[in-house]
This record gives structure tokens, C-alpha cells and sequence, in this order.
């Protein structure tokens, strides 16, 4: 049977779907595996707790007992010193800090980075603007920031919503800058390309080329910077509960004001009611932060090699190193050195 009938006979092969993120996991090698397992672990963990907060808490986030409560069947973490159940607050806490990072993040890429692309793409006095406004947004104290938006967001009510849209719209503030620039740096470099202006030859309209052909060039690093600054989004909302600035306990649970409440407690020998919130926030932003290393690695040709893995490059100058290290001479070297089969039939003799 020809070629021809078997490729007709033989059904098209289809490409296989695997589960999301598998050929990323089998792109990592080495260190840089067990980095991107224990990260999305941990953060598994933390997102599985927030969606089924009302099934896992022993009671509500606001329920109160007595005081500074020690560890028993009832309290198994012990109660803090206003009377909530820290077991409660911590799994409550998890589904607050998930809602302000992931609306954080999401409107600091819908915001930061098509302002990088205009930018980057069209330059000129619009560019200057808002370089200039990113750049004077970014000098400032990122802290200080986020604490003067989330009082003019709020307007001093700190409900459910109204807390988690003033804390997510000030860590917000603080992420559009770094967007923006990396985008726009690298659009700066990409609108040169030969095939954005191959676009513009045919007609392309300036929207069709940036969201079409640039952004796709130039989006390698934000998932990247979305998973780092997600680990900051955790510390910046620890720290906006911490200093008073974040939601009120009675509307959700925050873990930095209860590391606040926790403090008055630590002299009197009332290690718990800080001990397993901080644990908490330590542990979400140690599983973000790996898992942020982990793509960065992938991601970043510079660092692909960490881990263990090599290229093809880096395998042929290992062989020509182990060459030289054993005194033998490497193939080519070999091939090149040794004489044509007709002089080393003929002897060696020369033709007159």
C-alpha cells in the first residue's frame, strides 16, 4: 500500500488536551519543580479555605466569646482578645485576602497594561505625560499611598464591599506603575519589528496592531509580575488592617488587625492570638512568591538553565571542555586532523 493511501486511511491526528498548567510543570526541572509544586500547594490550601469558609469555620467571623480564651475542644486555636475564635478568623480572613488580591490584580493588568501599550506604541507628548505620572506615582511611599486612597475611597465606611473595593483600588494604585512600565518598555522595542510594520503595509489599524501583534510580544512578563505583586497585595492589606486603615471586624475578617488586637495580649504570656495569623500571612505569600520564582525561571531564557536543565549549546561546550580535560580530541577536531582515504591509500606518495 502507497504512502498516499495510508495517510488517507489514517484519521488525523488531533492535538491532546492535557490539564491546565501541565506543560508548564513538565518545563521545570529540578529545584525549580519542587519551587512551583510547594507554591501552588500552599496556595491551593489558602483558595480552597476561602471558598468554603462557611463549611471549615467552627463560627462566624464576628461571633464572640469570652476573652483571650485558651486552647480547648471548643476553641481549638483559642479566642483573641475582643472574643472572636482565631480558628474562625484565620479561615474567614483567607477568603478577605483572596477577593482584595485577585481585584486588585485584575485592575491593575486591565489598567496598567493597555496604558503601556498606547504609550509605548504611539509616543510623543502623550507618552511624556504619562511616563511622567507613572514615574511620580511609583516615587511615592507605596504604603503611605495606598493608606491616603483607601480613606478617600472609603469615605470612613469600611463595610464588606466598601472595605474590599477601598483596599483592592489602593494596592491597585500602587501596581499600575510597575505594569505600565514593563509594558511599555517593551513595546518601545517591539514596534520596530518587521512584522509590525509588514501590519501597518497591509493596511492595519494602530488598535489591531497593539492588541493583536504587540501585546502578544509583550505580555511574556506579566504573569510574572502578577504573582509577585500578589505576595505584596497580601503585605500591603496586613498592613492597612494593621494600622486601622482596613476593614471592620464586625463586616470581615482581616488578619493584620488582628495582629494588631493580638499585640496587648503578647505581655500577658497570649502568644495564640498572633501566633497563627501571622503563620497564615508568612505562609500564602512564601506559596505566591514561589510560585512567582518558578515562572520566572520558566519564562526568563536568562534562568531557564536553573534547576538543572541545559541546552544544546551549553551540551556541546560541556563535550568539547571534557575533550580537552582527557587530552582526546573532540570529533570535529578529529575528522578535520585526520587525512583524505585516497593519501592514506597511496601510501603518502606524492604525484609528480
Amino acid at each position: 500500500m502507497s504512502a498516499d493511501l495510508l495517510a488517507l486511511e489514517t484519521p488525523l491526528s488531533r492535538p491532546r488536551r492535557g490539564l491546565p498548567g501541565l506543560a508548564l510543570l513538565r518545563s521545570t526541572h529540578g529545584l525549580q519543580r519542587v519551587m512551583l509544586l510547594l507554591g501552588v500547594f500552599l496556595v491551593a490550601i489558602f483558595v480552597l479555605v476561602a471558598l468554603f469558609a462557611p463549611l471549615l469555620a467552627p463560627y462566624g467571623h464576628a461571633e464572640l466569646f469570652g476573652g483571650n480564651l485558651p486552647m480547648t475542644s471548643e476553641h481549638l486555636l483559642g479566642t483573641t482578645v475582643g472574643g472572636y475564635d482565631v480558628l474562625s478568623r484565620i479561615i474567614w480572613g483567607a477568603r478577605t485576602a483572596i477577593e482584595v488580591i485577585a481585584l486588585a490584580i485584575a485592575l491593575s493588568v486591565l489598567i496598567g497594561v493597555p496604558l503601556g501599550l498606547i504609550s509605548g506604541y504611539i509616543g510623543g507628548p502623550l507618552d511624556r505625560v504619562l511616563v511622567l505620572v507613572m514615574d511620580a506615582l511609583f516615587a511615592f511611599p507605596s504604603l503611605l499611598m495606598a493608606i491616603v486612597v483607601s480613606i478617600v475611597v472609603a469615605g470612613g465606611r469600611s463595610g464588606v464591599v466598601s472595605g474590599i473595593i477601598s483596599a483592592a483600588v489602593s494596592i491597585t494604585v500602587i501596581f499600575i506603575p510597575q505594569y505600565f512600565r514593563v509594558v511599555r518598555n517593551a513595546t518601545v522595542q517591539v514596534k520596530v519589528e518587521p512584522y509590525v510594520e509588514a501590519a501597518r503595509v497591509v493596511g492595519a489599524g494602530p488598535t489591531r496592531i497593539m492588541f493583536g501583534h504587540v501585546l502578544s510580544n509583550v505580555s511574556q512578563s506579566i504573569p510574572v509580575l502578577a504573582t509577585l505583586n500578589a505576595s505584596e497585595a497580601i503585605l500591603t492589606l496586613a498592613s492597612l488592617g494593621f494600622l486601622g486603615f482596613g476593614i471592620e471586624p464586625t463586616s470581615a475578617a482581616e488578619w493584620g488587625y488582628d495582629l494588631n488586637k493580638a499585640m496587648s495580649g503578647v505581655s500577658s504570656g497570649v502568644w495564640w492570638t498572633g501566633l497563627f495569623p501571622g503563620l497564615a500571612i508568612v505562609a500564602i505569600v512564601t506559596g505566591v512568591t514561589l510560585i512567582g520564582e518558578s515562572l520566572n525561571d520558566v519564562l526568563n531564557p536568562l534562568l531557564r538553565t536553573r534547576g538543572g536543565a541545559s541546552t544544546a549549546d551549553e551540551a556541546e561546550v560541556a563535550e568539547l571542555l571534557e575533550g580537552d580535560e582527557s587530552g582526546a580530541e573532540p570529533a570535529e577536531a578529529a575528522a578535520v586532523a585526520a587525512p583524505p582515504p585516497d593519501a592514506a591509500s597511496s601510501g603518502g606518495e606524492e604525484t609528480p
